[in-house]
């Protein structure tokens, strides 16, 4: 079982009105999916989110809402319409996971026209999971497809793009032309922005390699043979200086207390923790994790995860 904590978010400001957009995955931000890239508003080569925060890349013109693991994908995350209006064209049919060709960078994917000039575009949609079709009419929070990993795309989430009059808009801050403090957000409900935490943890018996984690990694119990005994984390939009806690404590006591600060920012990394056998086994029982991502002094998130250690 997993328990966590985000202390350190910022609330948006309200919405402008002229056109709002609902949040567009049956998923609860923060808990069940991240924003892992914002739009870029630096004007040259760097990229910087519209807080002047690091999560964005060069040119990044739409907002990448994704799911911790392929395995989330798999139990289905529903993509919905965030505002009504006309199916203007819809793709599916390009596998998830393959590698993208030139011209279908958005794989899987739905476009929907609004009125005044505004558009929204849902892209890397899960192979055939696409529900409807050009010339549909949709509602608020009609279901589209789902959440997929087709086209140009690392790891599963739903690129949303807006645009108005064909120019590219971010919606937590629509008017601005670089970075900084914004008083309008296309969001009807404004949504918190969140600089990085973690999105897995667990135990194994060694260090599991990235693939592994990013596929989904279920803490199952261990024997008392085990040959280690591991904490690992799983972390998104980390930056040179943050500091990854780890603690276990068992059924004697404490195991381990162990801290590594990250030397570079990373879009997704893991990190892990643990010791080696070195009696004839571990004390049968319930062995507690916990994992502490903290920036500048402050507590940035935190996980807890148990594991049962059996003869």
């Amino acid at each position: 079982m997993i328990l966590r904590t985000t202390l350190l978010s910022l609330a948006l400001a309200q919405p402008a009105g002229a056109f709002d957009l609902a949040w567009p995955v049956a998923c609860t931000l923060g808990e069940t999916c991240h924003i892992q890239q914002y739009f870029d508003h630096d004007p040259g080569r760097q990229a910087t989110d519209f807080t002047c925060g690091l999560l964005s890349y060069d040119g990044h013109d739409g907002t990448d809402i994704a799911l911790a693991t392929r395995a989330d994908m798999a139990a289905g995350v529903a993509v919905l319409a965030a505002a009504p209006g006309l199916v203007k064209g819809v793709r599916d049919g390009v596998a998830d996971f393959e590698p993208f060709v030139a011209g279908r960078e958005c794989g899987n994917g739905v476009v929907v026209e609004h009125a005044d000039g505004w558009q929204t575009q849902y892209c890397h949609l899960r192979q055939g999971s696409v529900r409807v079709s050009a010339g549909d009419t949709v509602a608020t929070g009609t279901p589209l497809g789902q959440i997929g990993q087709s086209g140009m795309a690392d790891f599963p989430h739903l690129h949303l793009s807006v645009r108005q009059n064909g120019t590219e808009v971010d919606p937590f801050n629509p008017t601005a032309t670089t970075c900084g403090p914004g008083d309008t957000t296309l969001w009807a409900i404004p949504v918190s922005y969140e600089p990085g935490g973690l999105l897995d943890a667990g135990f194994a018996a060694a260090v599991p390699d990235f693939d592994t984690i990013r596929a989904g990694l279920s803490t199952l119990p261990l024997p008392d043979t085990a040959p280690g005994l591991v904490l690992w984390a799983y972390l998104y939009g980390s930056r040179a200086g943050d500091q990854v806690l780890f603690q276990i404590t068992g059924p004697t006591g404490r195991v381990l207390e162990e801290t590594e600060v990250l030397d570079r920012p990373q879009a997704q990394l893991f990190r892990a923790m643990g010791k080696r056998l070195t009696a004839a086994a571990w004390p049968a029982g319930d062995y507690a994790g916990t994992v502490v991502l903290q920036r500048n002094g402050n507590l940035l998130d935190e996980m807890a995860v148990t594991v049962r250690i059996t003869p």
